[in-house]
């Protein structure tokens, strides 16, 4: 059992992170975080290959500030740097971690836009066999 959480720095996932911290701390599991690799765009050449390098190193930052905020509440941390999409990043870790629910952060958007523009929130709604909670942005 663990809480997954998809974690990029935005405003919205640092306030999903603090959620995420509680539960995981209430329910004394892990807390797995999340953070997908894969840029836009085609996946071949050079080019490529440096996005998905650079986006890594992003990744490795953003989710180490997450992980020194969870120790600092005793909650056990787990990270996982996948190469995927953001939604299917957080479907296979949270398949792989037997989780209990998987936390995102929203930005405010219309379920409407969501719908439109594929955001993760609403594929997860729609995909994922865990539980998902969607915290909104803070006031």
């Amino acid at each position: 059992m663990s809480v997954v959480l998809g974690y990029d720095e935005s405003p919205g996932a640092r306030h999903a992170l603090a959620v995420a911290i509680e539960l995981a701390a209430r329910y004394d599991v892990p807390l797995v975080l999340v953070y997908a690799t894969s840029p836009p765009g085609a996946s071949l050449g050079e080019e490529f290959r440096s996005h998905r390098e650079a986006l890594e190193e992003i990744g490795r930052t953003a989710v180490g500030h997450a992980v020194e905020e969870a120790a600092g509440r005793d909650v056990r941390t787990e990270v996982e740097l996948v190469s995927a999409k953001p939604a299917e990043a957080l479907l296979e870790v949270a398949e792989r971690h037997a989780a209990t629910v998987i936390v995102v952060g929203t930005y405010g958007e219309s379920p409407l836009r969501g719908a439109i523009l594929g955001s993760t929130p609403h594929k997860l709604l729609h995909l994922s066999r865990f539980p998902v909670l969607c915290v909104p942005p803070p006031e």
